[in-house]
């Protein structure tokens, strides 16, 4: 990870760290309040494979207050050749994205999803000057912030029910949208990985 962080330092660069998740219209389960006795049910709509695909950034330079930038893909359940969750092309637009909106060259630090490797998504990355790309090591997510991300937006869904895609997707971009305008959270999740981002 130091490596990583030389890296991002030499080139004046946002480290970026990015992950993905996905929800369905089945609730996470959460503590909440009962009658003593009476366990609490919440009825759920909860047929068939509709989820909301998530993928996030979370961006630190010194000097700069950190940034969560996220797209968001909606599976609107099965379809012959259509795939469930963010395709190469879909990535690359996110990183795009976090470009202009960051206005300087990035270092991406993310796992080995088969999206991630493929020849495809290299050529992509090759294609942009201002990226550079490293993985993670494998099963290591506690080195990721982006995992906090995910663990907070399903905390504060636990327990409450959505009817439709269109209604879970509206309640995940207002969560999400409250994250990116507090960096004192940010600053906690990068925090928690125990990785030091200050540079040497």
């Amino acid at each position: 990870m130091a490596r990583h962080k030389k890296t991002a330092a030499d080139l004046g660069a946002w480290l970026c760290f990015e992950d993905e998740a996905g929800q369905g219209l089945r609730p996470p389960k959460g503590r909440t309040w009962g009658r003593r006795g009476h366990t609490p049910v919440v009825r759920v709509t909860a047929a068939g494979t509709k989820r909301v695909s998530m993928a996030a950034l979370i961006c630190t330079k010194p000097g700069h207050r950190p940034r969560l930038i996220y797209r968001i893909h909606l599976d609107r359940g099965p379809a012959k050749g259509r795939r469930k969750g963010f395709t190469e092309t879909d990535y690359a637009r996110l990183l795009d994205a976090a470009h202009q909106q960051l206005g300087g060259p990035i270092v991406v630090v993310w796992d080995n999803l088969n999206t991630h490797v493929s020849h495809r998504m290299r050529q992509l990355v090759d294609a942009r000057l201002w990226l550079t790309v490293y993985q993670l090591p494998a099963y290591a997510p506690e080195f990721n912030p982006v995992e906090g991300v995910w663990s907070h937006l399903k905390r504060s869904l636990a327990n409450l029910t959505k009817h439709s895609l269109d209604q879970l997707t509206a309640l995940v971009k207002t969560r999400l949208k409250r994250m990116q305008y507090r960096p004192g959270l940010i600053d906690g999740l990068i925090a928690k990985t125990g990785l030091d981002f200050q540079p040497p």
